[in-house]
């Protein structure tokens, strides 16, 4: 099953001196268990792309598929259908945490299953299951206020409230912005857990080409609305003149590569990886001596 994009377009205010074309006839397929990484410059149209995919937004041309179901269904049974497919969907915003206000972190985590119509053992089990996933013990922080806690805390409390709602595909909106490295590398160890041993399929939304590299195997780039490619992140970092058109930079390690070989050290330069890159520097040096 797959989330699939068939030609969407999306087109703010039309029809007013405002008329912004934010996406421009996207087409592309998110597999399950899939890791796919979107980036672009500010602008490109990456956050109206991911609110199309679980239909907080709706194309104005196109359609955008979940397991085979038409978000955009308006029939009366076509909307139920839709509104199940939509809750298969997980979405986190760019600081969710601003978006807590429940008086424990238990209440905040329960209130949207319990939109759903969950309760009871099964509500509880749920808080408890997700908790657990963000690494938040359960009896250690479900009484306690989110307002009280660190910055990367409120992240986790936020996405465990998504992760309750038992997502087939999470949708992360630059979900490191504003962390400190520490916090920041432990979400992303995180995110990796629930890829891996949960099964969900990931997108995520990201101007790291660093954290794409690692992570993704698959990356979109966007550019001014439109897809500029959808590939291997190895196979997309080797375009320097696509990655500068669509305002990014390749990442740290393979530019290092690129700097080396110039300057005449025959370093294998198709590594985009940290480890990668210093074995691959290692390797050069050692046939040099």
């Amino acid at each position: 099953m797959s989330i699939e994009l068939k030609q969407v377009s999306y087109t703010y205010m039309p029809k007013t001196p405002y008329e912004h074309k934010a996406l421009d006839a996207v087409s592309f397929t998110l597999e399950e268990g899939s890791f796919t990484a979107i980036a672009g410059h500010t602008g490109s149209g990456k956050s109206t792309l991911v609110q199309h995919l679980n239909g907080l937004l709706h194309p104005e041309n196109g359609q955008v598929l979940v397991d085979g179901t038409d978000l955009a269904a308006s029939s009366k049974q076509g909307r139920k259908e839709a509104m199940a497919a939509r809750n298969k969907v997980g979405m986190v915003f760019q600081y969710p945490e601003q978006q807590l206000f429940e008086e424990t972190i238990a209440a905040d985590i329960a209130f949207g299953p319990k939109n759903q119509g969950i309760e009871g053992k099964e509500l509880e089990e749920r808080i408890k299951e997700s908790m657990e996933l963000m690494g938040l013990a359960y009896d250690e922080f479900k009484d306690r206020s989110p307002f009280q806690l660190s910055g990367g805390q409120k992240r986790r409390v936020a996405i465990a409230g998504v992760l309750a709602l038992h997502p087939k595909y999470l949708v992360l909106d630059e979900p490191t912005a504003g962390l400190d490295p520490l916090g920041r590398e432990a979400l992303i160890q995180t995110i990796c857990k629930l890829h891996k041993k949960w099964k969900l399929t990931i997108v995520f939304v990201s101007h790291n080409m660093e954290d794409i590299a690692r992570l993704a195997d698959s990356v979109i780039i966007m550019n001014h609305g439109k897809m500029a490619i959808k590939a291997a992140p190895q196979e997309a970092f080797m375009q320097t003149e696509l990655l500068q058109a669509a305002g990014l930079q390749e990442p740290a390690m393979l530019h290092l590569l690129h700097r080396l070989r110039e300057a005449g050290i025959p370093v294998n330069d198709n590594a985009i990886e940290l480890e990668t890159g210093i074995k691959a520097i290692r390797e050069a040096l050692s046939d040099a001596e």
